[in-house]
């Protein structure tokens, strides 16, 4: 229910056709089976957006505001880990009792918890957990919340069974090529740290992206003009996450204080490390929008929308998702412009000492 209210978790897929006429048949084809079918096997299928057990789609359940909103339901029955433990444990000390021994061995205990499992599962209610997507048909876009490899996997391998229509993540790859028509491996791998530049130099544009904003944001005021939206503020907070591949430490992650103007920051700036995941706010007049995004799949982990004055649900519905693209367009303007600065050899020759500059001179707090 996260697009109808609270904070959103999603990443966005571009849908380069429209979808056929008979698409929500498709999607009720492989509706989710009956609750009352779960036996100890998982099950899953599609269910309307509405809750998690509406098997019906059509045009009333599946459809609002004149959005196209779908949920992928798995229901599984599960033990509990501190039940099975404790059932476990209780047969082990019985029959170590009856054989006379201190301890069962490790093959006895493993037949043990998997009798208990089989013979408990049939009677756990059911576990039910859903990913909601919401397609946009005018804007060509999707939205799901797939966030993780497995929910992405499992997400996309449900709706390929059931429409023939391409969805592509917009990630750093793909939004290159949709907004510049750039296959971002032909761009030269760079770093930025002001110290030894021999080392290994990580490939990865979304971190680039994300490391060159902050040094725009502080160093030119963060005010864009963006097309459709006018002046916006952009203000980057933490948590900050910082990442090289190689050896030492790989991963730095700094949450509480000021992590901006921390020392761990430009210590993690200067050893080469880039900028992963970060807190991004968006302000234009009375609007704001904060969201924590992954440079390296662009996934929004948290998006915060703009407040409204309440409203009926089906408006607050579509004002959301109005709200949702001009964030979608806004964030994908910024990364444009990182493209047409990375791209303009010139340019970015002349940018590259600026950020190292940046760095070296930037002021921290203890």
């Amino acid at each position: 229910m996260a697009f109808e209210y609270g904070p959103i978790r999603c990443r966005a897929f571009f849908v380069p056709q429209p979808f056929p006429k008979d698409h929500l048949e498709s999607f009720a084809h492989r509706a989710a089976p009956p609750i009352d079918k779960l036996k100890t096997d998982p099950i899953h299928g599609w269910v309307s957006g509405r809750h998690l057990l509406e098997r019906r789609i059509d045009e009333e359940t599946a459809m609002i505001a004149g959005y196209l909103r779908l949920t992928l339901m798995q229901a599984e029955r599960k033990v509990p880990e501190s039940l099975l433990r404790a059932y476990a444990r209780m047969e082990e000390l019985a029959q170590a009792r009856a054989r006379g021994v201190a301890e069962l061995d490790r093959k006895t205990r493993t037949a043990i918890r998997k009798e208990i499992r089989d013979r408990l599962l049939p009677d756990m209610p059911p576990d039910l957990k859903g990913m909601t997507f919401v397609y946009d048909s005018n804007n060509h876009v999707l939205y799901a919340e797939a966030l993780s490899d497995k929910q992405y996997d499992a997400f996309m391998a449900n709706f390929r069974e059931t429409l023939s229509v391409p969805l592509i993540p917009i990630e750093p790859a793909t939004a290159a090529m949709k907004l510049r028509q750039l296959d971002i491996n032909t761009l030269k791998p760079c770093t930025f740290t002001p110290e030894d530049t021999s080392q290994d130099i990580d490939d990865h544009t979304g971190q680039d992206f994300l490391t060159w904003l902050w040094f725009i944001i502080e160093t030119d005021g963060g005010i864009f003009t963006i097309p459709g939206a006018g002046r916006v503020g952009v203000m980057i907070d933490g948590p900050l996450s910082f990442v090289m591949e190689g050896e030492g430490a790989h991963e730095t992650i700094l949450r509480n204080g000021c992590p901006l103007l921390s020392a761990e920051a430009k210590t993690a700036l200067i050893s080469g490390k880039k900028l992963k995941r970060a807190c991004l706010q968006f302000v234009r007049e009375n609007d704001n929008w904060k969201i924590t995004v992954d440079a390296d799949n662009f996934v929004f982990r948290r998006i915060t929308l703009p407040e409204r004055e309440k409203i009926d649900p089906l408006t607050m519905f579509q004002e959301r998702m109005l709200a949702l693209n001009s964030l979608r367009e806004m964030f994908l303007h910024l990364y444009e412009r990182f493209l047409n600065a990375r791209t303009d050899t010139s340019g970015w020759a002349e940018t590259m000492p600026a950020i190292h500059r940046w760095i070296k001179d930037r002021p921290t707090r203890a």
